[in-house]
């Protein structure tokens, strides 16, 4: 039996009773193998949603596409970028722009997730590429930064890296529904990139990360299979192996001796 699409009332009725799971998908083939196994939320490139081919691929992930605010604009911007994404099957869309562009678009009715803890594009203000929170002052900042998020009209949050005790005080104190990215089961969604999951991340690989698949090493080994395959194919050529009989056609030899006939004549 197909399972349906949660929709905003379901995810906040699902508040406290499961861990939902989530990923950050980039491609068509990530985002079916995400339905296929049952993942409930993805975030997602705005370019990936408009793909015709997305909903047919997903058609019961909550779909949640996301640019950083600097790529969109003005509150206006994101109102239309919003809706945009909304005609095109959105669930929600992220934001990590001021309280005031959300509340611009919560206003609006749209659903909106914003972001606390560490936010990559603000992170020079919190120390960089580390946790937010270890101290109670920077917990209670915040619990502040989710109440304003609330009182904006969010309707969600990611929590990112993030002590667990304090997303777990945090998480049971909200109404939002809160997306853990290394920030412990006390929220209401695990978060994790696909790249991670799969094993094609070559770079810094975060602590809340988990590696379940190494396609790193079968792209590898695709790859010296490509350039094998290549290699042969310029032997074949040079040594004149290739093409053979079955790849080319032939002509009939008596068209052919009129052929040469009028060529030479």
């Amino acid at each position: 039996m197909a399972r349906s699409r949660p929709t905003v009332h379901d995810l906040r009725a699902m508040k406290g009773k499961r861990q939902l799971t989530m990923l950050r998908v980039m491609t068509l083939e990530e985002a079916e193998a995400a339905e296929r196994a049952g993942i409930d939320i993805v975030s997602i490139p705005p370019e990936l949603l408009l793909d015709p081919r997305y909903r047919d691929a997903a058609p019961s992930l909550f779909s949640m596409p996301g640019e950083n605010f600097f790529e969109i604009g003005t509150d206006d911007d994101f109102v239309r970028w919003a809706f945009k994404m909304y005609r095109a099957s959105a669930d929600a869309v992220y934001c990590s722009a001021s309280y005031a562009t959300i509340k611009r678009m919560a206003d609006e009715a749209i659903p909106v997730i914003g972001h606390v803890g560490l936010i990559p594009s603000r992170r020079t203000w919190t120390g960089g590429w580390k946790a937010v929170g270890k101290t109670a002052e920077s917990a209670l900042e915040i619990m502040q930064a989710v109440r304003q998020l609330e009182a904006a009209g969010a309707f969600g949050a990611e929590i990112e890296v993030v002590p667990v005790e304090v997303a777990q005080a945090i998480s049971s104190r909200t109404p939002l529904v809160m997306l853990s990215m290394g920030a412990g089961t006390g929220c209401d969604a695990q978060y994790l990139f696909a790249e991670d999951v799969l094993g094609t991340n070559r770079g810094h690989m975060p602590r809340h990360s988990k590696v379940y698949r190494n396609f790193a090493a079968e792209f590898d080994r695709l790859q010296q299979e490509r350039v094998a395959a290549f290699s042969e194919f310029v032997a074949g050529v040079e040594s004149l192996a290739y093409p053979e009989e079955r790849h080319i056609v032939r002509m009939d030899p008596a068209e052919l001796q009129k052929f040469m006939q009028k060529l030479d004549g």
